[in-house]
């Protein structure tokens, strides 16, 4: 992508892949600040613009084959850059092929199934591109840290219980088993922003009117439990990066990185599947040469008849 070759792709993007079965702590096994020291904030913008254009190509051809489809975790708390990494990722592909579900606090019709029914409904088909906005992950974080969520989910008194959050996790890591096994590659990003960057976005949605409308007093007032967050994502980064489906986490804390660290593994991701336009069976290629015959054949001669 630009001016990065493949070598330097895998450099950006192995140091962000949390490895199966690591115990993480945050931030200090992953810095929220960091930028990789071979691409600088100059040259990010081109290597963007050129990621857009291969992931342009890719989801074409994603598209064609028919046969995979692609889904974008993205999680982080309040003012990572969720809907900007979206915005600035995704803009040149075809909005034909992309699908975008946010998920807010399940409603009274999806408090009555599990909880991962609504995102089962909302996976991208065959030759889609599908992203989580927020997710089913949300489980076992805003519910982790506020416990008492769990009541309205009304789990029979054997579903409920200390044992919970590894049963969750169990859950998750077999259901998207099941995604990848029958053609869903999941990508899994965090965009890991500190304490301190976040106190800045706020403040920044606070002095800019063009901002203001993303201010929510609900947000500052939930970095009262920043740490019981902080624990909750570890654990959930330690319990469900798997090998079929491993969490990348991207530092948020300089956009321009986060948003080129954010295509990178997800064009790394598409290169792995590899898609292709199908090639034509012999049956197709003969109706393919008769059209052209006729369509050749109804040419307007010399004069325009």
């Amino acid at each position: 992508m630009g001016g990065l070759d493949h070598k330097q792709l895998e450099k950006l993007v192995d140091p962000l892949r949390v490895a199966t079965g690591k115990k993480v702590s945050l931030p200090k096994d992953f810095d929220p600040g960091y930028t990789a020291d071979f691409v600088t904030k100059e040259d990010a913008q081109e290597h963007l613009r050129a990621g857009v254009e291969m992931l342009r190509d890719y989801q074409e051809r994603l598209a064609a084959q028919d046969v995979y489809a692609l889904l974008v975790v993205l999680q982080g708390l309040d003012a990572s850059g969720k809907d900007g990494t979206i915005e600035h990722v995704m803009s040149g592909v075809n909005p034909q092929g992309v699908s975008v579900t946010s998920f807010k606090t399940p409603s009274s019709l999806e408090l009555d199934h599990d909880f991962l029914w609504r995102h089962q409904v909302a996976l991208p088909a065959r030759g889609q591109i599908g992203i989580f906005n927020r997710s089913h992950y949300e489980e076992v974080l805003v519910v982790r840290v506020h416990p008492q969520y769990l009541k309205g989910q009304r789990l029979p008194a054997e579903g409920d219980g200390d044992t919970i959050w590894e049963r969750r996790y169990r859950e998750i890591n077999d259901w998207e088993r099941h995604l990848v096994d029958n053609g869903t590659r999941v990508v899994k990003l965090f965009l890991n922003v500190s304490r301190e960057e976040q106190r800045r976005q706020f403040l920044e949605r606070v002095d800019d009117p063009t901002k203001s409308w993303k201010f929510s007093a609900a947000d500052v007032a939930e970095r009262e439990y920043w740490d019981d967050y902080q624990k909750a994502y570890a654990a959930m980064l330690g319990a469900t990066s798997t090998s079929w489906a491993p969490w990348h986490v991207i530092p948020a804390d300089h956009k321009w990185f986060a948003r080129l660290a954010a295509a990178a593994v997800i064009i790394s991701a598409l290169a792995d599947i590899d898609p292709r336009f199908p090639e034509a069976d012999d049956e197709k290629k003969e109706e393919m040469a008769a059209a052209k015959r006729q369509l050749e054949a109804e040419a307007p001669d010399e004069r325009g008849r």
